[in-house]
């Protein structure tokens, strides 16, 4: 026990001597004392708010090049000439592949057929055939009949396309224009048998090149007689091409070729001769925003004879391009071969001359579109001509059948208009008059056979999906001919009216009907060659 108090009493005074000689000063230290949290910024979100922009009222002008168009071209229109029966020219319904066929008054037959081959891409074939002809009943022999068949195509390659066509035509006409009472002809006699053998091919390229040159090469061959009375051979060879400079001028060359060789047969005396025509044509052609400049020059050679051709032309735009103002001054020769003017008059004797018909004209007016639909041009000029041809009866016998009467220098002030309204394909109406004032005649007194005034509309409208109305209007104030006295006689204006209708039963079949001459007007276009009067047709259209 006593051991036990001893051991307390040591340690307890142990515990007190280190407990004496401890330092109790307070040591250096340093208190931070902040209220600093640490947390993350809110994220601020960017709002973009674009202020509005300036509008841009002007207008840019845009240059395109559009390229070669390979359409399918199966129905071809029948160009327009003074012929006793002014057949109307129908608008075709279906397919590439069609007959069409009818009959009417005046045993008129009417046939046409179609065909069409190839994609359009990379061949292209049609072919197609027309025939039609009519008897009078008013003038013994007062017939005619025609037939056509045609071809044409092209194969397309990469870069170019490669075309061609031929057409061989048999045209029938009767002399019928004479006294009845006094002179008697087998109808053969007095059978004018014109047959034309048209043959053209050529390359073009139909996409840019890296040197933006442009060419068309073509050749064309016509083979034209009229049987057992003359025979014409013509060779056409044309090489154009275009370089194009910058975005607004490009450089235009050509170069043309055209000879003719001409042999009459079985009078007396016989002519046999050639008729060429050389040129050369360079110009320039600028577009800008408000002006179109064609500026050229074409030097020309005509059987030998040499004479430069203007070939300067302009178009300005105006307020806001809506007007354009129009002018130029222009030169052209026109080849005055048997069959360029058979085309006019087919009662045509032979020719025996070879010349060639120069004109050149100086011209003003304006053109404007107006809205989405109307658009209208007028244009007056004064045109100066160099061996105009003028057609005369043939007086000194009977009459029926027309010489050429050559005029060495004479003027012409021409007036033209023309109006159009077109809304889409559902509806078109077009109009346009000509005045012709021909002045300055020496050798021939009067402008034989000409016309001071024509007006000529035509309206198509399809009423609905499957019904096309038509009609066609013409009216011409008639000119002067030469009367068997050698006296100047007036001949008398004419008006035609003509109608028609299209009804497309389904995909296949369509039915069409059209009534021509509906005035019954049986005027003059050529001294003593009346036309038919009023005469119906009627037929049905196939596609397949």
């Amino acid at each position: 026990m006593n051991k036990v108090v001893l051991i307390f009493t040591v340690v307890a005074a142990v515990a007190l001597n280190v407990n004496a000689q401890r330092d109790t000063s307070k040591t250096q230290s340093i208190d931070i004392t902040s209220s600093f949290k640490p947390v993350l910024r809110s994220a601020v979100k960017i709002n973009f708010s674009g202020s509005q922009l300036a509008a841009d009222t002007s207008k840019q002008v845009l240059g395109y090049t559009i390229p070669s168009q390979n359409l399918f071209y199966a129905y071809q229109p029948i160009s327009l000439r003074p012929l006793a029966l002014v057949q109307d020219t129908n608008l075709y319904l279906g397919n590439r592949n069609f007959l069409k066929a009818g009959f009417g008054s005046l045993n008129t037959a009417y046939a046409s057929v179609g065909l069409g081959f190839g994609d359009g891409k990379k061949t292209l074939l049609n072919l197609s055939a027309n025939y039609i002809g009519s008897k009078g009943n008013d003038i013994e022999f007062q017939d005619y009949n025609m037939l056509s068949v045609k071809g044409t195509g092209s194969y397309f390659t990469g870069k170019n396309e490669v075309y061609g066509g031929a057409t061989v035509g048999l045209q029938n006409y009767y002399l019928y224009g004479y006294d009845h009472d006094i002179y008697k002809y087998l109808k053969s006699d007095i059978r004018q048998q014109f047959q034309d053998i048209n043959m053209y091919a050529g390359v073009r390229n139909t996409v840019s090149n890296p040197s933006d040159l442009s060419y068309n090469p073509n050749l064309q061959l016509s083979f034209f007689t009229n049987k057992d009375k003359l025979s014409e051979t013509s060779i056409i060879v044309e090489l154009p091409a275009q370089k194009k400079i910058n975005d607004e001028i490009i450089f235009k060359l050509s170069a043309k070729g055209d000879f003719t060789n001409y042999a009459s047969k079985n009078t007396l005396p016989e002519y046999n001769f050639g008729n060429n025509i050389l040129q050369i044509a360079p110009a320039v052609l600028y577009t800008s925003s408000l002006i179109k400049l064609h500026a050229g020059l074409t030097p020309t050679w005509s059987n030998n004879k040499f004479s430069f051709l203007p070939d300067v032309y302009a178009e300005v735009k105006l307020q806001d391009k809506v007007f354009l103002v129009q002018a130029g001054w222009v030169g052209r020769y026109v080849k005055n071969t048997y069959r360029n003017l058979s085309m006019i008059n087919p009662y045509l004797k032979n020719i025996t001359s070879r010349d060639n018909t120069k004109e050149v004209e100086y011209y003003g007016g304006i053109k404007a579109t107006i809205g989405k639909h109307f658009n209208f041009n007028v244009k007056a000029g004064l045109i100066t001509y160099t061996d105009l041809p003028v057609f005369i009866n043939d007086t000194a016998t009977d009459e029926k059948a027309f010489l050429i009467s050559n005029e060495p220098q004479a003027t012409n002030f021409r007036v033209h208009g023309d109006v159009s309204y077109i809304n889409q394909d559902k509806f078109t109406f077009t109009a346009g008059v000509t005045f012709n004032g021909y002045t300055d005649f020496n050798v021939n007194n009067k402008a034989w056979h000409t016309i001071p005034m024509e007006f000529t509309s035509s309206l198509r409208w399809w009423a609905y999906d499957k019904l096309l109305f038509k009609s066609d209007f013409y009216f011409f104030n008639g000119g002067n001919y030469i009367s068997k006295t050698n006296n100047s006689r007036p001949l008398n204006g004419g008006t035609d009216l003509s109608a028609g209708a299209e009804y497309k039963i389904n995909k296949q079949f369509s039915a069409w009907i059209n009534a021509n001459n509906i005035f019954n007007d049986k005027y003059e276009r050529w001294h003593n060659y009346q036309v038919y009067g009023l005469n119906l047709t009627a037929g049905v259209l196939i596609n397949f």
